[in-house]
Formats: C-alpha cells, structure tokens, sequence
C-alpha cells in the first residue's frame, strides 16, 4: 500500500470517473485503474462498485476512502509542518465557516489573512454545521469557525468571542415601546426564524420559549429575516455584528434581551489530530484584528494558542 494508491481511491471517490480521477491525480487512465486495483487485491475487498455508472464506494470502501483520507491529512500536515519550521508559516489552509458567521468575518478575514500570511495558500468555505463537522470528521478542511460547544469528543474547540443576540422588532409591535427585553417578555408568535439547518435558528430557539409558535416562513438568512420584519411586522432575533450592516433608521428597532443576556460563543475548531499550532495562532490573529476588542475572548487576548 502506497501513499499514492490513497491519493489515488480519494480522487476516485470525489470524480466519480476514472479518467477525470486520473487528470485530477496527473497520470494515465490505465496506471491510476492499475495501482487501484493493485490496492483492492492487497485488502482483500473491492473499494468501488465498477457495475453502476458513476462508480461508487462499496460499504466497505466507504471506510477505507475515510481512513486514506485522514492518512493523507496527516501527511500533509507533517510535511507542511517541516517546511514551516524552515521557512516559516506555508503551506494551505481549509477552511470553514457557517452562513451567519461568514457575513461578518469572511470578507475582512480573507485581506487580512492575505496581507500578513502571503505563503499560505487559503481556501474558504461557507457550509452549515452538520456539513463542517462531517468534512472535519473526514479530514477534508484544516479547521473551522462556528457557534459552539459542540460536544463532540473528537473536535477541539478554541473559543475566539462571544456575541450577544439583539431583538430587531417591527415598530407595530407591542414589544417596540420596551428599552429592553428579558426572556420572559418575548412573545411566543411573531417570530421569523431561520430555516431549518442553521444552528443560529437552534440558539434562537433554546434561549426563547421551547413550544414557541413561529411565523409560517422561515428564511434563509440574517439579512432576510431583517427585511420581512421591515415588511410583514413581527421581530427576529440577530446577532450583534450584523448592526454594521444596518440603516440608521433600522437601527431605532434594535433592544438588547436582557436578564438572562442571550449570547453565542464562536469558536475556532479542529480535529483532535492537529497538529500546525502555527497555523491556528495566524487565523487567530487574523480574527482578533476584525473583532472588536469587548467580544474577544479574554485568554485570545493575553496568550497565543498551545497543543
């Protein structure tokens, strides 16, 4: 078994087609369908299933692909890490971040990070939770950034802030004369929530009454949820970055929620396996220079992150 016989199923599973597997892999056709057969043998068991078109991973070959994958994310990371120790921070980084995140932090992220990491090939990736945590699992991103915990065993999260949760009410609302709300003063209709999958819609949920009755339409973002309320009356629940992204006027239908304040951590993860410590202080650093300085977690702020 070869490390290129791996790159080579993995490619595989991703195309779905020999040919396009083995331009992806940079050989022929008939040497990339050589070493996977060759790899199949040695196993013991077939990888993929040659009967239906595309081909596909067996039961079996489901595993194995997983496994090659996270060999191969080892091996770059232990390759990477070699160089970095004589060159300094190179290499790539995979990175993930959920659609209420992204809006705020990825536009800025990606100049910054550019700016003061030039040798570091970045690649972004705006995905829902389930998806991030899927690809992580798989080896398929370096990292990500997302609402935590999760409590997943075999992810490490490292919190970069907190966000507190802002009412945007309609100003027809009986709620809009309130300077503020608690918990307990935020009716159970009226509510526009995201659409199922996001995790901001979960937290929204959690903090508010359970057997919460919501509007009949739920939307696919923040942005979204903003303008229904401008139209159809009701409220939404935000997160404190998008105020930047509203109008003056729009902003005189903000209440912070209060008693409890309602807050979302936002943590950095990875897998258990990581291990380029350098790379995950260059994303911090690069976050702490977009977030402002109240919201940031206050060990980020004094010390750089240790595995």
């Amino acid at each position: 078994m070869t490390l290129q016989q791996l790159e080579y199923i993995v490619a595989l599973d991703k195309t779905r087609h020999f040919v396009r597997a083995a331009e992806m892999c940079s050989v022929t056709q008939p040497t990339l369908s050589t070493m996977v057969q060759k790899l199949e043998d040695e196993l013991g068991c077939p990888v993929f299933n040659r009967a239906v078109q595309p081909i596909e991973p067996t039961e079996a070959g489901k595993l194995i692909i997983q496994q090659a994958q996270i060999v191969l994310f080892n091996i770059r990371q232990l390759k990477e890490n070699v160089v970095s120790q004589k060159n300094g921070l190179t290499g790539s980084l995979m990175l993930a971040m959920i659609p209420t995140v992204a809006p705020y932090l990825l536009p800025g992220f990606i100049s910054v990070f550019r700016r003061d990491y030039p040798d570091i090939a970045l690649q972004v990736t705006e995905l829902r939770t389930e998806t991030i945590i899927q690809k992580l699992h798989d080896a398929e991103i370096d990292m990500a950034i997302l609402a935590t915990p999760l409590d997943d065993p075999k992810i490490l999260e490292v919190p970069l802030y907190y966000e507190k949760f802002i009412a945007y009410i309609s100003p027809n609302e009986p709620i809009y004369n309130k300077e503020e709300l608690t918990l307990a003063e935020m009716p159970t209709e009226n509510l526009w929530i995201l659409e199922e999958g996001h995790c901001l819609r979960n937290q929204v949920l959690n903090f508010c009454d359970h057997k919460v009755q919501t509007s009949t339409i739920e939307a696919g973002s923040i942005d979204t949820l903003v303008k229904i309320v401008d139209i159809n009356e009701g409220y939404t629940v935000i997160p404190e970055l998008h105020i930047n992204f509203l109008s003056e006027e729009q902003k005189k239908n903000l209440r912070n929620i209060v008693r409890p304040e309602a807050t979302r951590e936002i943590s950095m993860i990875i897998r258990q396996d990581y291990v380029r410590e350098g790379l995950m202080n260059a994303v911090a650093n690069s976050v702490k220079q977009l977030i402002p300085t109240h919201m940031l977690d206050e060990r980020l702020k004094k010390f750089a992150i240790k595995l």
